[in-house]
């Protein structure tokens, strides 16, 4: 289950940094940056959820306690790699690194770590993986 998982999440990583070339290349210039993130957002959360409903039924989670672990899996690798790239390959401070994550600012980043914590164990109810 956990390298399944781990698969299943390079897939999200790959369509997040899809999800980040549109925001920059089509939403932040049409809508601007505050809205190009907000729409960034809530499409990446979108398809983290369409992925999570198609891909955790494979990964086979046997609870939904196993679906959480593969939530918070999914959510370590994300802040791990969104830090540890942010500094080292972008080389961007800690300031900017969680300027995202500043609600009081419009920036609505951390709904997708929400949805990436809880999509599996959502989709698994939904599914009606367990009994």
């Amino acid at each position: 289950m956990p390298v399944r998982a781990v698969l299943v999440w390079l897939l999200l990583l790959v369509l997040a940094i899809l999800n980040g070339a549109f925001r920059e290349a089509v939403l932040n210039p049409a809508l601007g940056p505050q809205m190009g993130h907000v729409v960034s957002t809530l499409l990446l959360s979108g398809l983290i959820v369409a992925v999570a409903g198609m891909t955790v039924p494979w990964i086979a989670p046997v609870t939904s306690r196993a679906a959480l672990a593969v939530g918070i899996l999914w959510m370590a690798l994300t802040l791990a790699f969104e830090f540890g790239a942010g500094h080292w390959l972008f080389h961007k401070s800690l300031a900017e690194l969680v300027y995202d994550y500043d609600l009081t600012r419009g920036r609505i980043w951390p709904l997708v770590l929400v949805v990436t914590l809880l999509s599996p164990v959502l989709v698994g109810k939904w599914r009606h993986l367990w009994p």
